[in-house]
């Protein structure tokens, strides 16, 4: 699986499935024409993820440039992408509470996200 992801092929065959998977899903929500633009929008960006090889950014969100460097980057990408989206939640939390609403759905992924911290914290602590 590990050698698939990092195929210069994934990422941007990936996209478009996911594409057509957002586009099914507004179609039968029935909305053709945004999943229409849903799936424009993924086609094109797995486009450019395919045809931007000579770049080394492009080459290492595909896979196929990763190396050392390349995985600390990402490791702090994607923390910093974590802290983001738990603070949007956080705040969407509070705001539907101001609201006189119940933190639905918020409330049920501020704890999928503490608990999978949590689980990730005491599984590194045991390996390391």
């Amino acid at each position: 699986m590990q050698q698939a992801c990092r195929s210069k092929w994934f990422l941007p065959l990936f996209s478009v499935a996911l594409g057509l998977v957002i586009f099914a899903a507004q179609w039968i929500g029935g909305d053709p024409g945004g999943g229409l633009v849903s799936l424009a929008i993924m086609t094109a960006f797995g486009t450019v993820i395919l045809l931007g090889g000579r770049s080394e950014t492009i080459r290492g969100l595909r896979g196929d440039g990763r190396d050392e460097r390349f995985r600390t980057i990402d490791i702090h990408a994607t923390a910093f992408a974590g802290v983001a989206v738990i603070v949007a939640i956080i705040v969407a939390f509070v705001i539907a509470l101001a609201h006189g609403r119940s933190g639905e759905p918020y409330d049920w992924l501020g704890a999928i996200g503490g608990l999978a911290y949590i689980a990730a914290v005491v599984v590194q602590r045991i390996r390391g």
